[in-house]
C-alpha cells in the first residue's frame, strides 16, 4: 500500500514512544498530523510545539473534520494499548475507516529505505540508537525510529534529508504482539531472546519461534548480526542468509580488554578484518559495550571507516533512562534506568557494582505489569539481591487489571538483601531518614516521574 494516497494522519495513542516517532515522520514529510492521548506528557508537549494537533479528551467532536470527511485520504493509526471501549476508536470502526497498527505503518515506511532493524527482548533501544548515531555522525543520510529519547538528538526520531531510495532507516523492531514481523530488513540485529511478554506468547518457545520468523524475513541479500549466546537456539542450519555472531570475548565480532577509565568503559573492537583499539564509550555498562560491539559491526558493514566509528562511539551520549546519570558528585551518585526484566536488572546492577565496588548501592525498583511480576518473581528477587539495599515500590499495572495474590510483596518475600516495601507517596520521606552513596531508580512504569523530586531531594540533602 502506498502512503502517498493519504493527506491526513490521525493517531489514537499519539504520546507513546513508538507512536510519537511515527507522528514526527509524517509531520516532517508534510502530512496533516493530529491525534489523541489520555494525558499530557513532556513528549506530547514537544509534539504540540512541533505543530501537531493533540487533544486529551476522548470525544469524537475533537477529531478534525478533514479526517472525518475524507475517509479515503485519512490514515488512522492505533496502539494496542487503547481500550476497546474508547469512543474515538469505535467511531472509526463504526464508520468503516481502515485501522492500522503502528507496526504495520512502520513496515510501509521502512520498505522505502535500506532497512536496519534491531530486535531483542532487551538492548534494542540502545543498540538502534548507537547504530543511528554512528551513521548520522559520519554524515550518512538516515531516518531513525527509536524506542527512547536519544540524548544526542533529544528525540526518538531522526529525519532523513533525501527521498532518493538510498537513505538508511534504523528501526527498533518490537517483539511485543509480534509487531516486528511486518519488517523485511536488509540488515537485522538480534540482541537477546529471554522469556518475556508471556501474556502474549504463553511460553518461551513461542517467543523464540517469533524471533526465528523475524530472522527468516531478512532479505536474501541481507545480513544477520546475532548475539553469540543465542545464535544456536535461533539460527537453523538451513538458514540461507549471511549470519554473524557478536559478544564480549566471543563471536566473530567481539569486544576485548575492557577496562574502566574515568567512570566509563574503554575496550577494543575486533573482527576478522579490523581491530579498533582503545575505544572510549561515553555510557557505562558491560551490556552497553556488547551493544556497541554490534553497532560497530553494522556500521563497518555499511561502509564507515574505523576513524568514523571511533569518533561516533566517543561522541555517543546514550538514551534517556538507559544508565542515565542524574547526579554524579563526590557525595552522591544517582542513576536512572529503564530495566524491567530480571536479565536487564542483573546487567545494570552488575555494572553499577563493578564501577563502584566500595560504595553501598541502593536500588529503588517499581515492578512493571502483574503478569511479568508473576512470571518472573524468582528472577526479580535474585537480580535485585545484587544491590546492597532495595526499596521496592508497588506494581505499575500499565494495560493490565490486578491479579489476585500478585503484588510486590511476592518479590519482597523471596529477597535476601536489605529491603523495604513502601508506596510511592512514602518514598521521599523514607529517603530523608537514610544515608546513601549510590542510588538507582529502576523500572518501566511511572517511576520516571519520581526522578526529578528525588534529584531535588538528594541535591538539597547532600549539597551535590
Amino acid at each position: 500500500m502506498k502512503l502517498d494516497k493519504y493527506h491526513n494522519v490521525y493517531f489514537i495513542g499519539i504520546g507513546g514512544i513508538g507512536m510519537s516517532a511515527l507522528a514526527r515522520w509524517f509531520n516532517h514529510n508534510g502530512f496533516a498530523v493530529s491525534g489523541y492521548d489520555r494525558t499530557p506528557t513532556s513528549l506530547t508537549n514537544k509534539l504540540i510545539e512541533e505543530g501537531i494537533a493533540i487533544h486529551f479528551d476522548d470525544d469524537v467532536a475533537n477529531i478534525p473534520d478533514a479526517v472525518k470527511q475524507n475517509k479515503e485520504e485519512s490514515l488512522i493509526i492505533i496502539t494496542p494499548a487503547i481500550p476497546k471501549h474508547q469512543k474515538e476508536l469505535n467511531y472509526f470502526k463504526d464508520n468503516g475507516f481502515e485501522l492500522f497498527k503502528r507496526s504495520q505503518v512502520l513496515g510501509m515506511i521502512s520498505s522505502e529505505f535500506h532497512l536496519v532493524a534491531v530486535a531483542g527482548t532487551h538492548g534494542k533501544t540502545t543498540t538502534s540508537s548507537m547504530i543511528a548515531h554512528l551513521l548520522k555522525h559520519a554524515g550518512r543520510d538516515i531516518t531513525a525510529f527509536l524506542g527512547g529519547i536519544a540524548t544526542n538528538y533529544e528525540s526518538n526520531y531522526i529525519a532523513n534529508q533525501n527521498k532518493d531510495g538510498k537513505s538508511i532507516a534504523v528501526v527498533e523492531a518490537d517483539e511485543f504482539d509480534r509487531s516486528f514481523l511486518t519488517l523485511h530488513p536488509d540488515v537485522a540485529v538480534v540482541t537477546s531472546a529471554d522469556a518475556d511478554h508471556l501474556d502474549i506468547y504463553g511460553d518461551k518457545t513461542q517467543l523464540e519461534d517469533s524471533f526465528k520468523a523475524f530472522i527468516k524475513q531478512v532479505k536474501a541479500s541481507g545480513k544477520l548480526f546475532i548475539n553469540e549466546k543465542i545464535a544456536k537456539e535461533l539460527v537453523s542450519d538451513d538458514y540461507n542468509r549471511s549470519a554473524h555472531t557478536y559478544g564480549i570475548n566471543r563471536g566473530q565480532f567481539f569486544a576485548s580488554n575492557i577496562t574502566m577509565c574515568n567512570g566509563f568503559f574503554e575496550f577494543n573492537y575486533c573482527d576478522e578484518q579490523c581491530n579498533i583499539n582503545n575505544l572510549m564509550l561515553g555510557v557505562p555498562g558491560f551490556h552497553n559495550v556488547e551493544n556497541a560491539t554490534v553497532a560497530i559491526a553494522v556500521a563497518l558493514d555499511l561502509g564507515l571507516s574505523p576513524e568514523e566509528v571511533r569518533a561516533g562511539i566517543e561522541s555517543y551520549r546514550g538514551v534517556k533512562r538507559r544508565f542515565e546519570y542524574i547526579i554524579k558528585s563526590e557525595k552522591i551518585i544517582f542513576v536512572d534506568d529503564y530495566a524491567h526484566h530480571p536479565t536487564e536488572i542483573e546487567s545494570f546492577l552488575k555494572s553499577l557494582k563493578f564501577m563502584y565496588p566500595d560504595k553501598k548501592v541502593t536500588a529503588i525498583f517499581q515492578p512493571h505489569l502483574f503478569t511479568r511480576t508473576r512470571d518472573f518473581v524468582d528472577g526479580f528477587a535474585e537480580s535485585l539481591d545484587l544491590a546492597d539495599e532495595v526499596i521496592l515500590l508497588d506494581i505499575y499495572p500499565a494495560r493490565e487489571e490486578p491479579i489476585e495474590g500478585v503484588t510486590s510483596k511476592i518479590i519482597y518475600d523471596k529477597m535476601q538483601t536489605e529491603k523495604v516495601l513502601i508506596n510511592k507517596e512514602e518514598l521521599l520521606n523514607h529517603l530523608e531518614n537514610e544515608n546513601y552513596e549510590v542510588i538507582a531508580t529502576i523500572g518501566a512504569g511511572d517511576i520516571d516521574k519520581l526522578v526529578e523530586p528525588i534529584k531535588e531531594h538528594l541535591n538539597e540533602k547532600y549539597h551535590a
